[in-house]
C-alpha cells in the first residue's frame, strides 16, 4: 500500500466513537500505533490508514496485511510478530500455538518468554494484531475487547 507524499511521515491520529488511534509513520511505514485518551494537538487527522481503521471499527473486514510496518525488534521477536500477522481475522489463538507458528518450542520456557516479550513490546498493534492472541500484548485490555468484538461481528 503506497501512502503518498503527504502521508509518508508524521504522527496521525483520529478519534472514533470507540477509541482514539494514533499512528507514527516514517518513510511510508507504520512505526508505531497507540490508543491514547485524546488526539494530541500536534497530530494530523488525515491519513488513508485512519480511514481504513474507521471502516474496520464500523464492521468492515480488513486484515491490514498489506500495511507496511517497520519492526525494529530482535530477530526472535520479529519471527513471533510476523507469525501474529498470519493469524486470521476473527480468530484467537494461544501463546503456545503462536510459539509453534513462529518456529519456537511451545514447551520451552525461554521460547515462551520470547513470545510474551514480543507481544508486550509490539510497536504496531492492530497491524500486528496481538488482540488475536490470548495473553499479554501491547494493545490495552479495553481495546482488545473492542477489536475482538468488531471481528466477531
Amino acid at each position: 500500500m503506497s501512502l503518498g507524499p503527504a502521508t509518508d511521515a508524521g504522527v496521525f491520529a483520529r478519534s472514533f466513537d470507540e477509541c482514539v488511534v494514533e499512528l507514527g509513520v516514517a518513510s511510508g511505514r507504520v512505526v508505531g500505533v497507540s490508543f491514547p485518551e485524546a488526539v494530541s494537538d500536534d497530530a494530523a487527522t488525515d491519513h488513508p490508514l485512519l480511514d481504513r481503521i474507521g471502516a474496520y471499527l464500523a464492521g468492515e473486514e480488513d486484515h491490514f496485511d498489506d500495511v507496511q510496518v517497520a519492526l525494529t525488534v530482535p530477530t526472535a521477536q520479529r519471527s513471533v510478530l510476523e507469525a501474529v500477522r498470519n493469524v486470521p481475522y476473527g480468530e484467537t489463538i494461544s501463546t503456545a500455538r503462536l510459539a509453534r507458528l513462529a518456529g519456537l518450542d511451545d514447551e520451552d520456557d525461554d521460547d515462551l518468554d520470547t513470545v510474551e516479550t514480543a507481544l508486550r513490546e509490539n510497536p504496531v498493534p492492530l497491524f500486528v494484531p496481538d488482540h488475536r492472541i490470548e495473553g499479554p500484548g501491547a494493545t490495552p485490555p479495553e481495546i482488545v475487547r473492542l477489536l475482538r468484538s468488531v471481528e466477531s461481528g
